[in-house]
């Protein structure tokens, strides 16, 4: 397993971050651009990284939005994927080894959780790229979206607590969803699957929903956000906005600048992964 680039973070300050890089077989390259926005906190994490794994690239994107304060998310943000690479059956079954670890890291921080008094959680969003294959996993209500053959698409479902089969899942389990400003588990949390939140562990599940799709020459790109911009933009005005631009920094920056002009309360991270045959590149690029 060789390590060769990766970017990560969240930072307190009003000032917002961004950067991007290219994968070393120039079939993909991304950019992410993440802010406070409004709020005088940050609870949003995020990871763009690039990993050889057995002689073979893989990308790895996610955005991780913390609840109940930055505790879960920045757990998620160091262990989530680091324990993906070391599974036994990350290459021979990645959709697999994909649900297992979203379980183990959640256990392994609920454990670290213990001593805490507060209960802390986190949404995921993230994106494996393994060959010529592409897995999007997600809990919560931080969302992925394609373009493919120039329509938005998206590639993941917000859990939450008012829809049917989670509403179902959550009362099978002996708990309740009430309106409370929005509808919440317990009337406490507005997301019904999540990492984390110990209190309310056997309702808030950690099972993600996984979708898979061989890329092609019709998936043009993902994004990859926290509700700070899906509350403002919608799927379709996303990918319109960003459809034309090459650098998926500068896209990234573009939906998170549109997200607070649209006056976002939230906190508000985005990655962009723009997909492309290229021809093959020996170097990293990274900025």
């Amino acid at each position: 397993m060789r390590y060769l680039n990766s970017v990560s973070g969240t930072q307190s300050d009003a000032a917002p971050v961004s950067g991007g890089g290219l994968s070393q077989n120039g079939k993909f390259s991304y950019g992410y651009a993440s802010s406070p926005g409004k709020r005088s906190s940050m609870e949003d994490f995020f990871e763009a990284r690039i990993d050889c794994v057995d002689e073979e690239i893989v990308g790895l994107f996610g955005v991780f939005d913390g609840h109940g304060g930055a505790r879960a998310a920045e757990y998620v943000k160091q262990n989530l994927f680091s324990n993906l690479i070391r599974h036994p059956k990350f290459l021979s079954d990645t959709k697999s080894a994909i649900a297992d670890t979203y379980n183990h890291t959640d256990s392994e921080f609920l454990k670290s959780e213990n001593n805490q008094n507060h209960d802390a959680g986190s949404t995921a969003s993230t994106a494996v790229l393994v060959g010529d294959r592409l897995l999007v996993a997600n809990v919560g209500d931080s969302r992925a979206v394609v373009c493919k053959g120039g329509k938005a698409i998206a590639v993941s479902r917000d859990h939450k607590p008012d829809q049917t089969d989670e509403r179902q899942r959550i009362e099978e389990a002996g708990g309740f969803v009430m309106w409370a400003g929005t509808w919440r588990v317990g009337g406490v949390l507005a997301v019904s699957r999540a990492f984390g939140d110990r209190l309310l562990k056997q309702f808030v599940v950690v099972d993600p929903e996984i979708w898979e799709e061989v890329i092609d020459s019709s998936l043009e790109f993902l994004i990859l956000a926290s509700d700070g911009l899906w509350d403002v933009v919608t799927n379709e005005e996303a990918v319109a906005m960003i459809q034309s631009m090459e650098d998926p920094e500068q896209a990234a920056r573009r939906l998170l600048q549109e997200a607070c002009h649209r006056g976002s309360a939230d906190n508000i991270t985005c990655i962009v992964v723009q997909f492309s045959a290229g021809e093959n590149n020996t170097t990293v690029e990274h900025r």
